[in-house]
């Protein structure tokens, strides 16, 4: 073989490499999000803070931003409570170490003992911390009619 057939052979095996690999980290971070929701709604403090990352900044539809500690406590409390939640429309974007995910959220509520219901879209930001996929931020808005 020639030189540029060695260049065009290895440039080819290094785009399957990466178009191999994106779907791989795309499942990753799929498998990370489904770990948060059921953490969410179980209410297992473990759960939660071993999915979250220490730098965690976790963005209400209120305006209202938690750190890690809060968050976990809110839910591990009781005092926000998912009893379902159900995600919509979700997109995965991976840049490297960094995940964006968007998605709908629909739920349903328990805080404080009073039911509720509640539809809003979510941005994550994910980022691999010693081969784990770990919630860094999270942002959230209410979805109007």
């Amino acid at each position: 073989m020639n030189f540029r057939k060695h260049i065009f052979f290895f440039l080819f095996l290094i785009s399957t490499a990466i178009s191999f690999a994106q779907p791989k980290k795309e499942a990753q971070v799929n498998a990370a999000v489904e770990k948060l929701k059921l953490a969410m709604v179980s209410g297992e403090r473990a759960a939660l803070e071993s999915i979250a990352a220490d730098q965690l900044s976790y963005g209400h539809s209120s305006g209202l931003v938690e750190t890690k500690a809060q968050f976990v406590e809110k839910i591990a409390s009781g005092s926000s409570d998912f009893v379902t939640i159900e995600l919509k429309n979700q997109t995965i974007t991976i840049s490297g170490n960094t995940a964006i995910v968007r998605h709908e959220l629909h739920g349903t509520t328990n805080d404080n003992n009073k039911p509720g219901e509640v539809h809003l879209r979510i941005m994550l930001v994910w980022q691999k911390q010693n081969k784990e996929w770990k919630l860094l931020g999270r942002q959230a808005v209410k979805i109007t009619p």
